[in-house]
């Protein structure tokens, strides 16, 4: 259990992609981590209707009681970065040195944070001039690690995603710039 004491706020939103949300949640459950379903309602729906019960509202959550961000993507991250709470929260766990890791369009909420420049990340490709745009460097790689900033590109990659995110988190790897696969 490589993630024993270690806690972890999944952000969530109406519109969130199934997968993205709850392949993590029990990966990262399954390592011995703490989970915490943060949102703006008490429930919200994925894209196909699936509810996700919220364990804290984001405007009662601080970055500091937690380890790990996890921003998965769907529709879900453009409709996050509406809420300053939500917004606020990414920005601050980047600053006090918390792993933030995002797949597919979750790079939205961390480029309204602010979080993203000078940074090498992947993300769907859709949204590649946004990252640009935000003064990030985009490649077209299963998961990318830049400092504690940890990203992904579609639900295909949610395997290396999770691997990337349990091992930089449980120390087995040291949090600088590389390009990883998924051959881990």
């Amino acid at each position: 259990m490589k993630l024993e004491g270690k806690r972890v706020a999944l952000l969530v939103e109406d519109l969130y992609q199934e997968m993205e949300v709850w392949y993590p949640l029990y990966r990262l459950k399954e390592e011995g981590a703490e989970i915490t379903v943060i949102g703006t309602t008490d429930v919200h729906k994925s894209k196909l209707g699936y509810p996700v019960k919220v364990h804290l509202r984001a405007d009662q959550a601080r970055a500091a009681d937690f380890d790990i961000v996890i921003i998965p993507g769907g529709y879900a991250p453009d409709r996050m970065r509406r809420h300053r709470a939500m917004i606020d929260f990414v920005r601050q766990a980047h600053e006090q040195g918390k792993i933030v890791a995002a797949i597919c369009h979750g790079l939205w909420l961390a480029i309204s944070a602010g979080i993203l420049k000078g940074k090498t990340v992947t993300g769907f490709f859709s949204i590649k001039d946004d990252i640009v745009n935000a003064g990030a460097t985009y490649v077209d790689e299963p998961v990318i690690t830049d400092g504690r900033v940890i990203t992904s590109r579609v639900p295909d990659d949610l395997p290396a995603f999770c691997r990337e995110i349990i091992a930089v988190a449980a120390g087995e790897k040291i949090a600088t710039r590389e390009t990883s696969t998924s051959s881990r």
